[in-house]
């Protein structure tokens, strides 16, 4: 008798088994690293004159939805106003979570994510040429002095929100756009000037402490491991 409901408590749990696997497909999930690069910088850097960037992203998937990301990159950029004329050059450092809220059919990889970043830059600030605002223009010209001044050793600190997209195109290949929308926490200025442009934080405006910028990434996916992910079969 024993024997017997041994016997049809194993039958049990193999049709439960069988009942599960009949009623789940199971599709292997990639986990590990992608490295890239932002497409917008050397072409911003082959457009502009004014302007040479470079930067490197990438990712580490912790869980389903869950990724740690960052960027390195550098920058200089010069800007002229009616007034002056300065050159920023100096590097920057990103590094944050991005969290996937697309729901991907059956073994697709894709991703539609917000994110945050926490942002460093250090730079330096060239002063090319200003002008001296002279109120009573009539008698006499403004001035503008030749000689340049450099500040180096300057920095800065801000948070990110950032959105985007990253499709797989090809076997592990990834293209993706994104915006990013970013508040000042603290800078270093020259005493003499403003900074009107941090590497990483792009362009302020007049004493602001919001920016934005953009990017179009192309990256490539080292898988490490994968896990199960388990899709319930329709009727």
């Amino acid at each position: 008798m024993l024997c017997s409901i041994t016997s049809f408590s194993q039958n049990t749990n193999e049709q439960e088994d069988s009942e599960t696997s009949n009623d789940t497909l199971v599709f292997k999930q990639k986990y590990g690293l992608r490295l890239g690069i932002d497409l917008s910088k050397p072409v911003r850097s082959f457009l502009d004159d004014d302007y040479t960037g470079f930067e490197i992203n990438a990712d580490y998937r912790l869980t389903k939805r869950l990724y740690l990301a960052g960027e390195l990159g550098t920058e200089e950029n010069n800007l002229v106003t009616d007034y002056l004329d300065v050159t920023s050059k100096g590097s920057y450092f990103k590094a944050g979570v991005d969290y996937n809220m697309y729901l991907n059919w059956l073994d697709m990889e894709n991703m539609i994510y917000g994110g945050l970043r926490a942002g460093v830059s250090t730079f330096s600030q060239t002063l090319n040429n200003y002008t001296i605002y002279n109120p009573d223009q009539y008698w006499n010209e403004p001035f503008s002095p030749s000689d340049t001044k450099e500040f180096d050793g300057l920095s800065a600190i801000w948070a990110e929100l950032i959105i985007g997209i990253k499709a797989e195109t090809l076997n592990n290949l990834y293209v993706g756009l994104n915006l990013q929308l970013k508040g000042l926490v603290s800078e270093n200025a020259p005493s003499d000037f403003e900074n009107l442009y941090i590497p990483g934080f792009n362009r302020t405006y007049d004493s602001g402490r919001f920016g934005i910028g953009f990017g179009y990434n192309i990256s490539y996916l080292i898988p490490i491991y994968k896990k199960d992910k388990k899709v319930a079969k329709e009727d």
